[in-house]
């Protein structure tokens, strides 16, 4: 199964450090997304989307790209983000809603959802303390996103 890891990652590297170890334990191609074409679609079998989470929902041009993209057929997708917040009566993958359903709408088929926190200095007040989630993502999370990698492969491996 050929598969593509394609994330946009901005401030601190966070989603990056997360999609490259997704990508390792895949064995996928990873692309920033500027670097990623809409016709490269039909090469890969198994899509990841990531970025950071700006205002409770992913990065606007991963969002416009999805918008762009044409109509695949039998693609399978997850989706992965790095957030600032926290909230502990918030599910994180609510974040990923809006994604989710474009993809849904451009008939994907989702397969999982992984999110973690990352290290955000956007606001002015978090800048002057060195940034909330200093040390993220860490090990901790690291691992996380090299178990759910297994998972998909698992998840992939059945079909």
């Amino acid at each position: 199964m050929k598969t593509a890891i394609i994330y946009k990652s901005i401030h601190h590297g966070n989603t990056k450090k997360i999609a490259s170890v997704m990508a390792k334990n895949l064995e996928a191609d990873l692309f920033d997304l500027k670097d990623f074409k809409q016709d490269m679609i039909k090469e890969y079998d198994l899509i990841g989307f990531g970025s950071g989470i700006y205002f409770q929902e992913h990065h606007k041009k991963l969002l416009k790209f999805v918008d762009e993209m044409p109509l695949p057929m039998n693609k399978e997708v997850f989706i992965f983000s790095t957030r600032a917040a926290f909230l502990p009566f918030r599910n994180p993958l609510k974040y990923h809603t809006n994604l989710k359903n474009k993809l849904i709408d451009k008939n994907f088929e989702i397969i999982g959802e992984f999110s973690c926190r990352g290290l955000s200095t956007y606001y002015r007040v978090f800048r002057m303390i060195g940034g909330m989630n200093k040390g993220r993502p860490n090990k901790r999370d690291l691992l996380n996103a090299e178990n759910f990698a297994n998972e998909l492969k698992e998840k992939t491996k059945l079909r």
